[in-house]
């Protein structure tokens, strides 16, 4: 069976080809024949006219017009209201029963009057450019109405229509105006509607970015302590597995690794730390460029960028890579940096550390390796802060900066002061670099409206033409130099240290999931728990967590190693449905445990206090065993 014959047959299910006793000539066009007195309407006369009405509205909805939808039968009230609700065009305070008279010819606006059989959906208050009929009464002053001030009309006609109604609908739909065939009608105006609303939304969501990032380009009385932020969700769809391999193979990704476990008693780097899983920081970005790699066959290269103190270890790290087909290198941050494949040459005793994004693109001059990368095709590099350990390779972002020749992207989100997405998440806006917070702290962030989450976005070949020109210099770093003690490791947070050097800056405000660090072992606990989940290499929050904050944990200074927590407990506790955990004092935990609620667990000075395997604690406060 074709689809022709499966929509034909759904038109007959309908009862749309039956017409009535008395069919006018004009109406004999659209019939097949009659049948025991009965007009037989021509279903694929019925479908060529509905598909053109379609396309009409579709072309309508395009440009945002504005609809009427008018109801003379009170069988299809809810049809009409559920259609209405779905499309954006129903208003409670504006559905309610009208008098058509002169409700377009009286006055610029429709004026509300009461009847018992006219109903009208009318979201604005303006005149519509197009008028929408179900029920077509003959004696009905709409169609007149909207004939005179030239509004297109869309309705459905029976064969018994007058020639002067008839005459003057723009699309006449022929069909019997039957419950089923309304409801089919009805569908597809609300598809119709979605399907042109959401690509409105993808087209408003680039136009206007590209408009509103020209014209900051355009004036020169930019301000360059602003940031203009443009919401996540409003970015254009993905684009195609051809489409998406050609962006990421012109990027690069360069995770910074100078950041030590030591706070929290590790011997090494923070990107050696297991988070879950098995899986390191650092794993966990090579699994992403990985699953990239297998799922469109790109090349996207990986750089660590190390200070000494991390180096060696990082290097050990990376002979478990020496199989991968990932191209993978370490850059090590010294006066004079070298590139070699898997490990670089130890340094000289005597070394800066300059800090800043400015000083790694000097970095990348001095060594040569942006020379090579532009040469290899590679546009753009994601500069990826060592604590963030949530860090995406977005090829949406991509494709998003590529398409509009953005030079510096800074992806924020939004800080507790709106953590609700209400004011910033949604629109468009800019905001004063002052309102970001470079790192977080906790007592702080409510001088705060966005985070910097550590991901950063920048164009090489406008680091090129930067450096070439002699933007930016050596004076505008800042150096420090001493002993391994007291040396300042390269910067990885630094909202606006290097935008003012850029043209064209934009911030993606991206969901706070983009946003986990580790700092202290309740951040690990965190990322170990059931909350999240790793998805190719992303961490990605479990859907089974109804409360969107992550619960708030706090450990004493028994747990503030990572040999400590792993320790002290056996497993990880489910804390699914915890809402806040505080454990000081000499605890620890058994094997399959369940928190729940808000729970406080205090052991007594020298007292050793046990949580039994298996058990659920939920909104308590525990001191000894017998409150368990």
């Amino acid at each position: 069976m074709t689809l022709h014959s499966i929509v034909i047959q759904k038109l007959l299910s309908t009862n749309a080809h039956l017409g009535r006793r008395v069919a006018a000539h004009h109406f004999k066009q659209f019939t097949y024949g009659t049948r025991n007195g009965m007009a037989i309407i021509d279903s694929d006369r019925t479908l060529i006219c509905l598909r053109s009405a379609a396309e009409f509205i579709a072309a309508l909805a395009q440009q945002k017009a504005r609809f009427m939808f008018v109801n003379t039968n009170s069988l299809w009230d809810e049809i009409i209201e559920q259609m209405t609700k779905r499309i954006g065009c129903y208003s409670p305070s504006m559905n309610m029963l009208w008098r058509t008279g002169g409700f377009l010819t009286n006055s610029h606006s429709p004026k509300k009057f009461r009847s018992r059989h006219k109903k009208i959906c009318f979201g604005p208050t303006q005149p519509p450019d197009c008028l929408v009929v179900f029920d077509t009464d003959r004696k009905s002053s709409v169609i007149l109405e909207a004939d005179r001030l030239q509004i297109p009309i869309v309705s459905l006609v029976d064969s018994a229509m007058p020639l002067e109604y008839y005459k003057k609908i723009t699309y006449p739909i022929p069909a019997n105006d039957s419950v089923q065939f309304v409801y089919l009608v009805c569908n597809l105006i609300t598809k119709t509607f979605l399907l042109q609303q959401k690509r409105n939304g993808a087209v408003a969501a680039d136009e206007g970015t590209r408009e509103k990032v020209e014209s900051i380009e355009e004036s020169k009385t930019t301000n360059k302590a602003e940031l203009l932020v443009l919401p996540y969700n409003l970015l254009p769809i993905s684009p195609g597995v051809e489409e998406t391999e050609e962006l990421l193979d012109k990027l690069v990704v360069l995770k910074f690794n100078g950041a030590l476990g030591t706070n929290m008693g590790f011997d090494g780097p923070k990107s050696a730390i297991e988070i879950r899983d098995g899986l390191t920081s650092l794993d966990l970005i090579v699994k992403q460029i990985e699953t990239l790699r297998s799922k469109y066959r790109c090349s996207v290269p990986l750089l660590l960028m190390n200070t000494p103190t991390t180096h060696e270890d990082t290097v050990k790290v990376l002979e478990k890579y020496s199989i991968s087909n990932i191209d993978i290198h370490s850059l090590k941050q010294t006066e004079q940096p070298q590139l070699k494949s898997h490990g670089v040459g130890r340094g000289g005793e005597d070394e800066l550390y300059p800090s800043g994004h400015g000083a790694l693109f000097l970095s990348l001059v001095k060594s040569g390796t942006l020379d090579v990368l532009l040469s290899q095709g590679k546009e753009y590099i994601l500069l990826v802060n060592s604590d963030n350990v949530a860090a995406t390779i977005d090829p949406k972002i991509l494709n998003h900066l590529i398409e509009n020749k953005i030079e510096y992207c800074m992806e924020v989100t939004p800080t507790s002061y709106d953590s609700d997405f209400s004011n910033i998440g949604s629109r468009l806006q800019k905001f004063e670099l002052a309102e970001i917070a470079q790192n977080f702290v906790k007592h702080s962030m409510d001088k705060f409206k966005l985070l910097d989450t550590g991901s950063l976005w920048v164009n090489l070949k406008a680091v090129k033409r930067l450096l070439d020109t002699d933007a930016i210099k050596i004076e505008d770093i800042s150096v420090s130099k001493g002993t391994e003690s007291d040396q300042v490791p390269l910067q990885e947070t630094a909202a606006g240290s290097a935008i003012r050097f850029f043209d064209r800056a934009i911030g993606v405000n991206v969901p706070h999931s983009r946003s986990l660090s580790i700092n202290k072992t309740s951040d690990l606990l965190l990322l170990k728990s059931d909350i999240f989940i790793c998805d190719g290499g992303v961490l990605v929050r479990n859907i089974a967590r109804t409360n969107p904050e992550d619960p708030v944990i706090e450990l004493g200074p028994e747990f503030e190693k990572v040999s400590d927590l792993l320790s002290r407990f056996k497993s990880i506790p489910d804390i699914m449905d915890l809402d806040r955990l505080k454990v000081t004092g000499d605890v620890w935990f058994g094997a399959g445990i369940t928190l729940k609620g808000k729970v406080t667990i205090v052991a007594k000075p020298g007292m050793k206090l046990e949580i039994p395997d298996g058990v659920v604690i939920e909104n308590k406060d525990i001191n000894d065993p017998s409150d368990i």
